[in-house]
């Protein structure tokens, strides 16, 4: 069987966290949004890609526009002006996807064992490009490197294997 990223929700990552502390990464995404579909189709369909994000990662799939409720840092997050009418095409912009400054999609967002935030990248990426983060945030390289310098020479130098 093909490996699949084992996408849960921001609640059930946070809650997974808490009991044994591990990233989390976050594809923020809209059901509208055409390079949303295409990571679906192109990058998380990657059996690579799956099975990093699978092992570093705890992979949360969270519609910016939909109407799940998020307890993050003690705040409660929700969509008040969410539509159900709406739910296939364009809603309200989720209070969350607000919190973490989310004004693009697709964007995905990298946080650490604490669940704060690392960074977000914004737009689509294909497997290789992607794995450039997957790989620097991932396994921790974003600790170590401090200078602009550093990080245009790892990803200058950077070999993807996906």
């Amino acid at each position: 069987m093909a490996q699949e990223v084992q996408w849960m929700s921001m609640s059930e990552a946070l809650a997974a966290q808490r009991a044994h502390p591990k990233k989390i990464f976050v594809d923020v995404y809209t059901v509208w949004c055409g390079p949303c579909k295409l990571y679906d189709r192109n990058t998380f369909s990657n059996p690579k890609v799956a099975a990093f994000i699978n092992e570093h990662f705890y992979p949360v799939k969270f519609n910016g526009e939909g109407d799940e409720v998020v307890v993050y840092k003690g705040k409660t997050y929700d969509n008040p002006k969410y539509d159900p009418a709406k739910a296939k095409r364009r809603n309200s912009s989720h209070q969350f996807a607000g919190y973490l400054g989310i004004n693009a999609y697709p964007t995905v967002i990298f946080m650490d064992e604490s669940g704060g935030l690392i960074k977000s990248v914004r737009g689509y990426r294909t497997a290789q490009q992607l794995e450039l983060f997957l790989r620097f945030f991932g396994t921790d390289l974003w600790r170590s490197v401090r200078t602009q310098e550093a990080y245009d020479d790892y990803v200058a130098n950077f070999k993807p294997s996906f």
